[in-house]
């Protein structure tokens, strides 16, 4: 009777590995991209914005810098330009508010911002993310400026 107890108990601890096993190997490949490490700073790479029939591809500028900060609940973006002097063609966004993620499905409420028109506006974008590559995709739409594009961002996580 010993033997038995002890033959059940193997049989339980090799059947608990197994579950183990299968489970950390299906999680794997099963991951969404809420589970993904999304909070953080990202510096954009580029940007592609498409109006109608013209499509504008803009790499990151050597001349000025965005990046985009996320935590659990809100973000933010700054953008400026490196050049010191002080010109026409010095450059300075800022912004953020609350975001919503749910599966690949990003939605930004954008509270703040130094172009007041966009503030109280929501966007929805998709987003994917590879590696160290964050690539958001979606529409950027403002009634009262006329604007209405489909823009794709992608960003480079930074490291600390």
């Amino acid at each position: 009777m010993h033997l038995g107890k002890l033959s059940l108990f193997r049989s339980k601890v090799i059947f608990s590995l197994i579950v183990l096993l299968f489970m950390s190997g299906c999680a794997k490949f099963d991951k969404s991209v809420s589970e993904l490490p999304m909070e953080g700073t990202w510096e954009l790479l580029s940007e592609t914005k498409i109006e109608k029939d013209d499509t504008t591809f803009l790499p990151a500028s050597r001349n000025q810098r965005m990046i985009k900060i996320l935590n659990k609940t809100h973000f933010s973006f700054l953008r400026h330009d490196l050049n010191s002097i002080q010109d026409s063609t010095k450059i300075f966004v800022a912004g953020g508010g609350t975001y919503k993620l749910q599966d690949n499905k990003y939605t930004e409420n954008l509270e703040y911002c130094n172009f007041r028109e966009w503030e109280s506006l929501t966007f929805n974008f998709t987003i994917e993310i590879k590696n160290d590559t964050l690539t958001q995709r979606g529409i950027e739409k403002v009634e009262g400026l006329g604007v209405d594009r489909i823009i794709i961002e992608k960003y480079k996580r930074v490291k600390s």
